[in-house]
Formats: C-alpha cells, sequence, structure tokens
C-alpha cells in the first residue's frame, strides 16, 4: 500500500547532516560489504593448513550452520524468502563473537524443472537462464549483507559438484545391504561369496554357471542402487513419469492437468527400504521437531505382524496382515489391480454361481479385470486410497483357502489396495476394518465378528452400521483344526496364532514398512547424467571414476515427446535419448573397447541437495569426495551428537519427509562404507515459519496489486473499485510481492534485518506490513543518534564511568540478549536491544564510551553494517566481527530489590521492598511486622501463613 518514506523525512541537511538515512545506510552497507569480501572476513579456516598455523584458532569449538538449499528461481526473492538466511546470519554472527569457528556458506540447488520449461517454451539452454538467477539471488543476498563464506559456495549444476553426485550414485550401485552386518558393503564382497559357495545363489546354480545377463539379474536384487520395471505415474500428455507429489488428488498432472496412468517402466530405484530401521532407530538421537520426527516415523510406517500363505490353484498368494488374530474373519481376498498373479488366477469363465453384483456387468472374468484395471490406472495412488463412500472392485472369477479354517473365499480386485504397500494382496476382514465393511456390504459378501465388541452391538454384523476395530478385546469365534484363539486378547492371540502359522509352514511373523524404494529416474533433459552404460546383452555397466563427471550433451529439443494424453500404452522418449551420438559410444571399460548404450534418463532434483553439505566442507577437492579430517572436524560424532552431522540446519518444514529422509539415506550409505564419519547429515534441525501477505482480490476474483490499495474507514479500494483482503502467501502472481530492494532503498539492509526478526517467533508464520519496518529504522536512528552528534558528524561518547541505574539496564540486556540468541529468539533479543538503547536515549547527558561499545557489540550480529561503522568510529581499526560478545556481570543482573505483595483475605494489604535472595522464613517475619499489615490484622488470630519468596505472603485469618 502507497506511503510516504520516513527513512527520507525529518530533519534538513542543514541542521542534521549527519543524520542515519536511507541514503547513509545504503553507502554504510555498500562500503562495509566491499571490505568484508576484500578482506575474506568470513573465511572459515579447515583443520588443514588454516588451522595447523593458529593453535589458539585451532582450539576453539566450531559451529557448522546451514540453510536448505535455495533454488534460483528467475523471479527473484521477496521478502519472505530470507527470513531463514537472516536467521541462521544473526546466530552464525553470535557464534563468531563467542568464541567459535563457524562455516556458514550458501550454495544453489540449481538443477530443476522450472528451468526446464523455460528451455522447452523458448529453446534457450536452461543452464543460460539457471546461471542468470544465481547470479541475481547473489546480489541480492549480497545487499542483506550475510556473513557467507563465499569460497565454499556451488551450484549443482557445476560440473565439478555433479561428478560426486555422480560417483556417490556409484557407489551405491556398488553396494549391497547386509541384513547379519546391517550395514552396506561393496557388492564385489557378495560377488566373493557367491563364487567361494559362502553364499548359495539364489536357484541352486553355481555362480561360475550363470551367463553374464544372470548375474547382473541376481545382483539387481541384492544392490542399493537398481533397475527394475516398476509401476509409476505415466502422463503421456506430458511425455514423462511424474512423482505422486506431482499429481493431482482426481489422478491428474499437477503440471497441465493431463490424465496419469500407472505403468510399468524400466526405472532406476534406491533401496532406501534396507535402511528402514536405522532411520527410525536413529531420529531418537537427533535435536528435530517432534512433529517432523513424527512425519518419518509415519512415512516409514513400520509395523508388526505376519506373512501368512493363502493356497489358491496349486499356488498360493501372499498377504501381510498386522492382525493376524482375526484370520478367521478372512472372508474374501483382495489384490491390487497391478499384482502380477492377477492374470493367473483369472479364469476365462465365470464358477457356477457367481453373484451378478461380483462381475461388473461383464461377461467374462478376463473382460471385467481388463476393464477395471484400465478404470484404476487413471487414479492417482492418493485418490485410490482415499475413504471414499462408494467401493469399487471386480471377482477375479478365482478363489483362495483361508489357511486356519479350510474356506474357499473370493478373490477380487479393488484399487483400495496398492502394489506398493506390503504384497499388494489383503485378507479382508469386514468385521473389523472399515474399508473391508464398506466393500462387504457393497458386494453382498460374509461379515464374521472374530473380536468381541465392547458397545452394545453384539456379535450379529447383520445389525452393524460399521466395523467394530479394537486392540483390547476379546477373540470370539476363532477354533478351527490346529489352533484356538477364543477367549484370549488380541496381543497373546496374534502370538498364538503366528506361532501356529510358522509350525505350519504356512506364514511367519514379520516387520513390514509403508516406505517403498525411491524411484529415481525422470524422463527430462535437465538433470545429472546417470554414469551408467548398457552392453549389447542389456547388462548396466558403472563408468570409472576416470570418466566422471558425466556432462550433459547439447541437444536440439528440450522436451520429452508428448502423445495422446489418453493414450495410456505409450512409452517415454527422453531428450537425452535423441542425441544418438551421445547415446550410442564405443568404450574401454577394462576389457578393451566395446559399444555401449548410454542410460537416457537423468537424476531427479532431490539428488544434488542429498550430500551438499559435505561439498562445503571441501569445495574444491578434486581428488575426492571430502577429505577425511576435514569431515571429522566439522561433522564428526562428539559429546552430545552421538552420529554427528551439521550443528544447526534451518529450512522450511514442507521438507519434513522427502529431502530429509533422502540425506539421511545417502549419509547412512556414505557412513557404511567408510567415507565419511558422520552417520547423519543434519542432527539440530529448526522449522522457520513464512512471512505472509495479503492478498487483495476485485469482483472477479482476480489479484490487484498491493502496492496500490488504499484503505479507508476499514475498507480497501483499487482504482475506486473496493476489493476484498485476505493473509496468504506473497509471490508474484498474487501480486502481493515485496522486494528486498525496495525495502534497502527506503530503510537499508539493517532495517530490513531486524524487522524480519523482530517480527515473532522465528518458528511462527507472520503478516508482512511495510508500514511497521519503520519501526525498526527509528530504533537505528536512536542507536546512532547516542554515538554520533547528527549536526557535526563526531563521536559524542565519554569515558566517564556510567551509573548504577545505566550498568543496571547493560548488563541485563547482555545477559538477556545472550540467551535470547542462543536459543534463537531474535524477537526478544532486539526488544531488549531497543530497551536499553531507549534507556540511553532518556538519560541525561552523552553516554559512556563503555556503555556504547557494549551496545555496538549486542547489535552486531543483528545490523552488521552500522555496528561495523559505529565500532570504526568509536575509534577501532578491527572489524567488529570478531569480537568478543559482551559477558554480563550478574552483581547488576540480580535486582537489588523485588516488590513483595501482602495479601489478607485474598486483598492487598501492603507492597515490601526486600531483597531477591530472601528466605520464606525471613520474609514472613517482615511482612507481619510491616505497620499496615499489622493495622490490617487488627488482632485477627492467624490461621496460616503461605510464602512464595520473594515476591508474595498470603495471609489467612
Amino acid at each position: 500500500m502507497s506511503e510516504t518514506n520516513p527513512a527520507a523525512a525529518g530533519a534538513s541537511v542543514d541542521t542534521a547532516p549527519h543524520r542515519y538515512t536511507a541514503a547513509v545506510a545504503a553507502e554504510i552497507e555498500a562500503r562495509w560489504q566491499d571490505f568484508w569480501d576484500a578482506e575474506g572476513t568470513y573465511a572459515a579456516p579447515n583443520p588443514k593448513g588454516d588451522l595447523a598455523g593458529d593453535p589458539e584458532l585451532a582450539s576453539r569449538p566450531k559451529k557448522f550452520i546451514m540453510d536448505m538449499f535455495p533454488y534460483p528461481s528467475g523471479a527473484g526473492l521477496h521478502v519472505g524468502h530470507p527470513l531463514g538466511y537472516i536467521a541462521t546470519d544473526v546466530f552464525a554472527r553470535y557464534q563468531r563473537m563467542t568464541g567459535h569457528n563457524v562455516l556458514h556458506t550458501l550454495g544453489f540447488d540449481a538443477f530443476g524443472l522450472p528451468a526446464e520449461q523455460h528451455a522447452v517454451a523458448t529453446g534457450e539452454h536452461p543452464r543460460v537462464t539457471t546461471e542468470a538467477a544465481i547470479t541475481n539471488m547473489k546480489s541480492q543476498l549480497r545487499r542483506l549483507g550475510l556473513g557467507h563464506d563465499k569460497r565454499r559456495s556451488f551450484a549443482t549444476i557445476d560440473p565439478d559438484y555433479y561428478k560426486w553426485t555422480q560417483w556417490i550414485f556409484l557407489q551405491i550401485f556398488n553396494s549391497w545391504y547386509d541384513d547379519e552386518a546391517r550395514k552396506a558393503r561393496p557388492i564385489a564382497e557378495l560377488v566373493a561369496q557367491f563364487e567361494s559357495g559362502e553364499r548359495a545363489v539364489p536357484g541352486g546354480r553355481s555362480w561360475n554357471a550363470l551367463s553374464a545377463v544372470e548375474r547382473a539379474d541376481v545382483l539387481g536384487e541384492y544392490r542399493l542402487a537398481y533397475a527394475s520395471d516398476a509401476p509409476v505415474n505415466w502422463c503421456p500428455g506430458l511425455g514423462t513419469v511424474l512423482a505422486n507429489e506431482e499429481v493431482t488428488a482426481d489422478g491428474r498432472s499437477e503440471r497441465g492437468n493431463f490424465p496419469v496412468f500407472k505403468a510399468k517402466l524400466r526405472q532406476w530405484n534406491m533401496r532406501i527400504t534396507a535402511y528402514a530401521d536405522r532411520l527410525l532407530e536413529d531420529l531418537e538421537e537427533l535435536d528435530w521437531p517432534e512433529a517432523i520426527k513424527l512425519q518419518q516415523r509415519n512415512w516409514i510406517g513400520r509395523s508388526e505382524g505376519a506373512r501368512v500363505d493363502f493356497p489358491i490353484d496349486g499356488e498360493h498368494i501372499t498377504v501381510f496382515t498386522t492382525r493376524p488374530d482375526t484370520l478367521f474373519g478372512a472372508s474374501y481376498m483382495v489384490l491390487a489391480p497391478e499384482h502380477p498373479l492377477v492374470d493367473k488366477f483369472t479364469p476365462a469363465a465365470w464358477p457356477e454361481g457367481t453373484h451378478d453384483v461380483w462381475t461388473g456387468g461383464h461377461a467374462t472374468p478376463t473382460e471385467a479385470v481388463s476393464a477395471y484395471r484400465a478404470q484404476a490406472a487413471s487414479k492417482s495412488d492418493v485418490e485410490r486410497q482415499a475413504e471414499a463412500k462408494d467401493k469399487t472392485g471386480v471377482f477375479t472369477g478365482s478363489y483362495a483357502t483361508n489357511p486356519v479354517n479350510g474356506e474357499k473365499i473370493p478373490v477380487f480386485i479393488a484399487d483400495y489396495v496398492l502394489m506398493g504397500y506390503g504384497t499388494g494382496a489383503i485378507m479382508a476382514v469386514p468385521a473389523h476394518d472399515a474399508r473391508d465393511f464398506a466393500f462387504a456390504r457393497a458386494f453382498e459378501l460374509p461379515i464374521t465378528c472374530v473380536v468381541e465388541p465392547t458397545d452394545d452391538r453384539g456379535t450379529d454384523t447383520s445389525t452393524w452400521d460399521d466395523a467394530f476395530v479394537s486392540y483390547d478385546a476379546t477373540i470370539v469365534n476363532s477354533t478351527g483344526a490346529g489352533v484356538s484363539l477364543d477367549g484370549l486378547g488380541v496381543v497373546e492371540a496374534k502370538a498364538r496364532v503366528t506361532e501356529w502359522l510358522e509350525r505350519s509352514g504356512i506364514g511367519e511373523g514379520t516387520v513390514n514398512f509403508r516406505l517403498r524404494d525411491w524411484l529415481f529416474s525422470r524422463q527430462r533433459y535437465w538433470g545429472e547424467p546417470f554414469p551408467i552404460v548398457y552392453d549389447e546383452d542389456g547388462v548396466a555397466h558403472s563408468l570409472p571414476e576416470s570418466m566422471l563427471p558425466l556432462e550433459l550433451p547439447e541437444v536440439e529439443d528440450y522436451s520429452p515427446r508428448t502423445f495422446d494424453p489418453d493414450d495410456a500404452d505409450t512409452q517415454p522418449e527422453t531428450p537425452l535419448s535423441r542425441n544418438e551420438e551421445w547415446v550410442d559410444v564405443t568404450l574401454d571399460l577394462g576389457d578393451g573397447p566395446k559399444k555401449y548404450r548410454r542410460e537416457t534418463n537423468t537424476m531427479p532434483n532431490w539428488a544434488g541437495s542429498c550430500w551438499y553439505e559435505l561439498r562445503y566442507l571441501d569445495p574444491h577437492n578434486g581428488e575426492r569426495l571430502v577429505d577425511p579430517e576435514i569431515e571429522q572436524y566439522w561433522m564428526g560424532p562428539r559429546e552430545g551428537l552421538p552420529h554427528g552431522g551439521v550443528d544447526l540446519y534451518v529450512g522450511g518444514a514442507e521438507h519434513a519427509v522427502l529431502h530429509l529422509l533422502y540425506a539421511r539415506f545417502w549419509s547412512k550409505v556414505l557412513y557404511d562404507l567408510g567415507y565419511v564419519s558422520s552417520a547423519e547429515p543434519f542432527h539440530k534441525l529448526f522449522n522457520q515459519g513464512m512471512i505472509q501477505a495479503f492478498v487483495y482480490r476485485d469482483s472477479r476474483g482476480f489479484a490487484v496489486p498491493a502496492a496500490e490499495v488504499e484503505e479507508r474507514d476499514g475498507a480497501f479500494y483499487y482504482e475506486g473499485e473496493q476489493v476484498s483482503r485476505l493473509l496468504g502467501k506473497m509471490g508474484k502472481s498474487l501480486k502481493n510481492a515485496v522486494t528486498p530492494e525496495s525495502i534497502c532503498e527506503e530503510y537499508g539492509a539493517d532495517t530490513l534485518r531486524l524487522y524480519e526478526m523482530a517480527m515473532g517467533p522465528l518458528d511462527v508464520s507472520r503478516p508482512w506490513d511495510t508500514r511497521a519496518v519503520v519501526g525498526q529504522f527509528r530504533l537505528l536512528q536512536r542507536l546512532w543518534r547516542n554515538i554520533v552528534d547528527e549536526a557535526t558528524g563526531e563521536v559524542t561518547v565519554v569515558d566517564a564511568e556510567p551509573g548504577e541505574d545505566t550498568l543496571r539496564a547493560l548488563h541485563k540486556a547482555i545477559d538477556g540478549v545472550r540467551q535470547d540468541l542462543e536459543g534463537l529468539r531474535f524477537n526478544t533479543a532486539i526488544a531488549k536491544v531497543t530497551e536499553l538503547n531507549n534507556h540511553l536515549t532518556k538519560a541525561a547527558g552523552p553516554v559512556s564510551r563503555s556503555v556504547a561499545e557494549a551496545l555496538v557489540l549486542l547489535v552486531a550480529p543483528l545490523a552488521p553494517h552500522i555496528a561495523e561503522e559505529l565500532w570504526r568510529k568509536l575509534g577501532h581499526s578491527d572489524t567488529v566481527v570478531h569480537q568478543d560478545f559482551p559477558v554480563a556481570d550478574q552483581a547488576y543482573v540480580v535486582d537489588e530489590a523485588v516488590t513483595c505483595v501482602v495479601q489478607i483475605k485474598g486483598k492487598v494489604k501492603a507492597r515490601l521492598e526486600v531483597p531477591p535472595a530472601i528466605s520464606e522464613e525471613e520474609l514472613e517475619k517482615v511482612a507481619l511486622a510491616d505497620e499496615k499489615v499489622v493495622a490490617a490484622l487488627a488482632g485477627a488470630p492467624i490461621r496460616k501463613v503461605i510464602v512464595r519468596a520473594p515476591k508474595l505472603v498470603n495471609i489467612v485469618v
């Protein structure tokens, strides 16, 4: 909303030529930013070289402080983006001033879909637009005075960086997970076990008898990175596979609104499921918000239960169930439509007596299954899992046998069962599962109560309106030829039936996870190429390190081939596949020159952000991923950090699962293989809130420019028309974005920093209000005036000792600001600085030098430019960045006296000034001897005296 610039208002140049104005702020800030760059002020020394020759520096404790990787958008930053960057900068500056060796830098997560979309639309190479966006973002961030070690910055699109992303992929590809050792090991060790006979080859043949293709297939079942025919979200209209997060609830692409189908395509996967238990266990030692830990636990979804085999036509269908105690209530089975056994168990004709409602109106099971599969393929996993009122499915035409009672139960396919969870098959116990109950009602299937209801519904399920679900009940109707569960509680029944299943050879106790292996392929151009080639037999080979980085080739068309949006039977054609000179190559991989074909998918945008914390440590190392001594120094395990990791990692809660889970997985693989000492990448995680802004919309619902809206009598108008106002996100499309540059021009970067930190607690979202920024600007003006004469420009401080009131105000501020900065409570730290500054403003006479210097040091982490300028004006020649942060004298922090309230019959009768350390006994004596208290008692007998030293005495008469 429009307003007059308060930074330019005030006294004229004649009366205050040295006032702190926006112009003065701009000059100061640019000068000190140049100084910091020239002097390398924020360069963090490493243990090799820099620290080796400086024992004092080497003895300092270290702090590694990180922001989540920013993506360099062509639209640039708005004021909401730097919130976390300013916060980590303040914290890093404070840590430097408290004696720490601080590593704080920032790189760019630069592979991404927006740049590729722009390239598809314009033909301009995505590197060109991405590098331009990085240059712009660096300029914007520099203006904020962020104290980053710029020597360590990089972008994921730098070949020197993604060389090591590719190298890590190869370490994962050439590893397997040893369940007994609970760690990753080189694949060569597994091959040696097969060759020696120490480990049996699946299928019973000897390793030497297998062909190269057969060996590759065997190893593919073990490798941590493997290619398989995976069920994926295929979008013909876009020509690419989509992640679940890119598919809307109604089964369409988020971008373009095209239909999305389930299809099986050859894709690369990461076997993150091998680490499910460790990913859960190690969460307990991390200093993360509990809400984030809970999201990761839920995503991993560990559940204990049993695997059960249901015989069918000489074979069996395997299910995983967390409730084996309810096996006697299983009255039908459901397979996912994509289950590989569906075709096998779909006969040519319906069996005699098939219910009409089971057939879906089709003449044969084959027709019914084919039609239903097509219908299910058009839905996303989210939509399929939604608790829809109407349950859909179709009978396969086959029956399985319930192993505990021998009953024949029909086998259906239904879209509410997913191939990606468990075994892709369920035993349905409709009496005790809400979805199964709804399905059974819709298809007129039996519903048998096997868990006695604890309410008054009884066991006659024909009268039930919904399922009865409980883990604290008694098992009933559950006796068969081999096992009886009647009368047992759930826990005991689960144990007994699991033992019987194992003894009978038809099942076993097991653990299942919701977590699926990570789909790692994308049919796009703008991503890291896979360092994989295929021989003439289709066997995958890894490129040697000497051939890395494998760089992206030039292509004429950046878009994947698109198809009829409704044609689900198409296959992707990637941009890389059209560059035949790059795809078809002759290489010598150690056994002579041979022809190979390169992998034409690229890695997902998550790849580069899985390990970037390690590159910050040793960014110019071309010989190895990271020097072990350097990694141990910055990230190794130590007291309070049993798994090691970054000391503080700040970013949005939207990355609670995917990025954080993927990075943890990569870190554990590298740890297992001995490349790093830290088993976790990020020890402490802090989620900052969001800066929101008001969105103004006209009568059509269109956003109008917020800066041009006027407020009149509580209503809002744009070009004379009344508009609505709603608090929401800030962004270019909503026409409410405020750029950092505009605020810096009006007030200066220090004011912007202070305002963003003062708006509220860092972890809470808050609304932006440009009109309120001036409050922090005035704070800086008062600070300036307390030290500099606005008329002459001379420093006005004196060498006299400050009075006791000022000493108390100073040391209370020091004590409070220290605690607040340590706890990331920047808004309350600014409030304490403001209180001290106001005290000095109101005090008579000039400010004492010792107080002025301490105040400047308190301000330095928050507003570094003005602090540097005032520190220099106070006569110092060295930077304020590495000065010691003030330490409070506790004698001045503790009040000499506190006010104690004395109550009689709940009413205040006296207020006493007493020492803060007074004992309860002494306080009671003082209170009872007070003249006002004696008068109020008037001789009445005292029943009880309640003392809460030093602030309260309550007398009961």
